[in-house]
């Protein structure tokens, strides 16, 4: 029995619940929410070349004002394959081709959208708390462990307890970011 069996890695279990809080803002960047957003592309791939490739590889994405998403192009001749990926995005944005400049003009959500939106945000954040869970229900198997290679009673507790409080303050944060979230999709 070694000492590193005795030891609890909290820094591990905290980088995993923030890696929950990064996917989460990445999933949430992603909802349309009726104002322009570069990141609001992020998950849609282009076929260029034989392989799957993220708009933002594919030429230059710039916000110029609150409704407007523009894209330059730099092949020319991927202008109408980054068109269709768009469409068939399910982002309900039709692109305007001017040139070597694709223009997505973001529309105005209406109420039921909104409330969809609100809805989706909510599965994003409960995907976020699942995974918070997991890695802190990880974190008391290791203590568990560590209790049968010989961790004292009172370390055992400190432990638990400050794993607890990690996973509260995560869930604390998953929420805070869904309030804001809900309140930016729902702000007319």
């Amino acid at each position: 029995m070694s000492q590193d069996d005795l030891e609890i890695d909290l820094d591990a279990i905290q980088r995993r619940m923030d890696g929950a809080m990064t996917a989460l803002k990445v999933e949430f960047a992603s909802l349309r929410t009726g104002r322009a957003s570069a990141q609001m592309l992020d998950n849609i791939q282009v076929d260029a070349y034989g392989q799957m490739t993220p708009i933002n590889q594919m030429g230059t994405v710039n916000v110029p004002e609150p409704r407007m998403v523009v894209i330059n192009v730099w092949d020319k001749g991927m202008i109408s394959k980054v068109e269709k990926a768009i469409r068939e995005s399910g982002l309900g944005i039709n692109p305007v081709t001017d040139g070597p400049l694709i223009r997505l003009p973001i529309p105005e959500l209406n109420e039921q959208r909104r409330k969809e939106l609100t809805k989706v945000a909510a599965q994003y954040a409960e995907s976020a708390k699942v995974a918070i869970r997991n890695v802190r229900r990880d974190g008391m198997d290791q203590i568990k462990k560590a209790k049968t290679a010989g961790l004292g009673e009172d370390d055992q507790k400190m432990y638990a307890d400050e794993v607890q409080e990690l996973t509260d303050k995560a869930i604390a944060a998953v929420d805070k970011q869904l309030e804001q979230k809900q309140a930016e999709i729902m702000q007319v």
